[in-house]
């Protein structure tokens, strides 16, 4: 230490992992003339015995962020056959297995769906596609390569009702108050949602496919007081439609959907012109559970 200068303080390594991001990977089944796709943003993240490499910059046996990229696009090509809640723990289990500081680690999916394009047959196109909403979304942890936690999700799911809502009853503050009272009006909400699992395995595909559906039928099944009031009755629909999840947590924007004044141009406007509003919008996010 130079004279004259404060003593360095001391300090550790805390919670770290590396790995890979934003790895953009597609699959296409070639096997017959009707092609499949897969298109997914990875990122893939390791967890272990990475001190020395933080304090003595000391690299022995650590994995390449590259190798950790090329791993998902060659386990891509001799695997991937199923959920990418299956093909994250594969991810984690080989990492585990072939780096020898490695304990643990996740892998977070971003999946974009795809529809075939139309055909006089019904049948779809055999080799050409549009890309929908929402996503799917995946993230897979484990502390030994061995048992794993598994969140799935949708994100960007965009859900309207032109009737059967309203914002009444609310708290009236005399000095910012400015929003009045309706009982009908257009609700609309870009939903983010992930779910939590109560078993340890499941047919991950189809319990994506069972939520993505009653999110949508429970949606206009109802009147909606509130954004609040809907989201939580999506929430225990989705539980009571499928035992293999635990909890799920919800994050919905309230796009507003405002009726435009066109009354100065001497023209009647019976809530069908609508300025929508993207900023500022209300936010709401809650987990709903199963009581006990």
């Amino acid at each position: 230490m130079t004279a004259g200068q404060p003593p360095r303080v001391k300090v550790k390594l805390g919670e770290n992992n590396y790995g890979k991001a934003e790895v953009n990977l597609m699959k296409i089944g070639r096997d017959t003339p009707r092609h499949e796709i897969r298109d997914v943003q990875v990122r893939v993240a390791m967890t272990g015995d990475f001190g020395a490499a933080h304090a003595q910059g000391d690299n022995t046996d650590l994995i390449a962020t590259d190798t950790v990229r090329n791993t998902i696009y060659g386990l891509a090509k001799e695997g991937f056959a199923g959920s990418i809640e299956e093909f994250g723990q594969e991810l984690i289990a080989h990492f585990v297995k072939t780096g020898s500081r490695v304990t643990g680690g996740f892998a977070e999916f971003t999946e974009h769906l795809w529809e075939r394009l139309p055909t006089g047959d019904g049948q779809g196109h055999a080799h050409a596609f549009v890309r929908q909403m929402p996503k799917r979304t995946a993230r897979v942890e484990s502390g030994d390569g061995k048992t794993f936690k598994v969140t799935s999700g949708i994100q960007e799911l965009y859900l309207l009702k032109t009737t059967q809502s309203g914002w009444e009853g609310y708290l009236l503050d005399e000095r910012f108050t400015t929003l009045p009272e309706t009982h009908e009006r257009v609700m609309a909400s870009s939903v983010t949602c992930k779910w939590e699992y109560a078993v340890d395995s499941c047919d991950y595909d189809d319990v994506w496919q069972r939520v993505f559906g009653q999110l949508q039928a429970t949606f206009p099944d109802h009147y909606s007081p509130s954004l609040q009031n809907t989201l939580y009755r999506m929430g225990e629909a989705v539980l009571n439609a499928c035992p293999e999840i635990s909890r799920i947590w919800f994050q919905m924007s309230n796009k507003h959907h405002l009726v435009y004044n066109l009354a100065r141009f001497g023209l009647e406007n019976r809530n069908e012109i609508l300025h929508v509003d993207p900023e500022p919008y209300g936010l709401m996010e809650a987990w709903v559970e199963r009581a006990e």
